[in-house]
């Protein structure tokens, strides 16, 4: 029965912690939390340990259960916001089933597990050694109380064992899990922002753009509002390569999309789409705000002195197809078609100039 009711407790604990780190993944309790975080997370630590109390073992006015591991999770992880709150919160479900000196122990027992979990946390060790040494300052709490509040050297001789086993299995599985969920959710983090950024500029990239471009055309037909977008391609960018090595390319390419993100507006949305190829989204702009910028960005890259890694300085120029939706068409799925097509024709007719499509009429411009 002793085993049964201990092992209902780890299986709870084990689901409510895997549920809470699961729905928690995007603000996980950390002692730099905010305050509101680290209260709710203390609140419903101390909601878990009373419905492990529900579930607990008992020995005439006694009760046994593992209560006490929601509490040092908080306290661990949280620091003393979080722990007192989830521990006032076990206190007070354990004088609701009870008020007895077996209660008062409880309090006794559950304010030093708190009190210790927290000094603990803050030694001078590793992370495996403080887990072990709070849960087993915590068995030897519960041992005292325990052999004082029961008298019978046959339910002792099993029940503290049992305890034993069981409270360092809970701890051990409940740590693991919690850092477990957090890995795996960094992980899948870090991949999806790989997905999204291209790993040299750490600018969008190409499906990144889509994605964006997708969602913002859509706002764009909603709101009325005009959305302008930029091609951006390097002028004889081969001949970089060709002279210099790809790695000098790397550099100007690295250099060209710090110009770009510090020439564009905050909210713009800057992508590196493959190769020497960029694209700038400008949000609400029309067509005379987007050749402003599109030539702010034509002068200070051809002004601006790229720094090779071998100390020489170059200089690059760009070409600019620009587009806008409500202005140069009324089709914002057509913007990318435009744009592109605005590039081409800055290529072929000198490069380093910005030109805007507007249907077939081709303007180009140059400072």
């Amino acid at each position: 029965m002793i085993l049964k009711e201990l092992i209902s407790n780890v299986a709870l604990l084990i689901a409510s912690l895997f549920v809470y780190s699961q729905s928690t993944h995007a603000i996980p309790l950390s002692r730099s939390s905010t305050m509101k975080t680290k209260i709710v997370s203390g609140i419903l630590a101390g909601i878990l340990a009373n419905v492990l109390m529900q579930y607990s073992m008992h020995f005439d006015t006694t009760i046994v259960d593992l209560r006490h591991i929601p509490v040092i999770l908080v306290a661990y992880y949280g620091g003393p916001v979080p722990a007192l709150a989830s521990m006032f919160l076990v206190i007070i479900g354990r004088f609701f089933i009870g008020f007895n000196t077996s209660s008062m122990l409880a309090l006794l027992l559950i304010v030093s597990i708190t009190l210790f979990t927290l000094t603990i946390t803050k030694l001078n060790m590793s992370k495996r050694k403080k887990i072990f040494l709070t849960l087993t300052s915590s068995n030897v709490i519960f041992t005292f109380m325990i052999v004082y509040l029961l008298e019978n050297p046959g339910t002792l001789s099993f029940l503290i064992p049992s305890f034993w086993i069981i409270s360092y299995m809970a701890g051990f599985i409940s740590f693991y899990v919690i850092e477990f969920v957090r890995r795996s959710q960094n992980m899948l983090n870090k991949y999806k922002a790989e997905a999204a950024t291209d790993g040299l500029t750490g600018l969008n990239n190409v499906r990144k753009f889509d994605e964006s471009f997708n969602k913002i055309a859509a706002q764009a037909v909603h709101n009325e509002e005009k959305l302008s977008l930029l091609y951006i391609d390097i002028d004889h960018f081969k001949k970089v390569n060709d002279t210099y090595g790809h790695k000098e390319g790397d550099q100007v390419l690295i250099e060209l999309s710090r110009i770009l993100k510090n020439t564009v507006r905050s909210f713009d949305i800057v992508s590196r789409n493959g190769g020497e190829e960029f694209t700038v989204i400008l949000l609400d702009c029309p067509t005379d705000r987007a050749m402003e910028i599109s030539e702010r960005i034509r002068e200070r890259v051809e002004s601006h002195p790229f720094l090779l890694t071998t100390g020489q300085m170059i200089h690059i120029t760009v070409s600019i197809g620009l587009a806008c939706y409500n202005e140069t068409t009324i089709q914002p799925k057509l913007l990318i078609k435009e744009a592109d097509h605005a590039l081409y024709d800055a290529k072929q007719t000198g490069r380093n100039k910005v030109c805007i499509t507007s249907g077939r009429e081709w303007v180009s411009h140059r400072a």
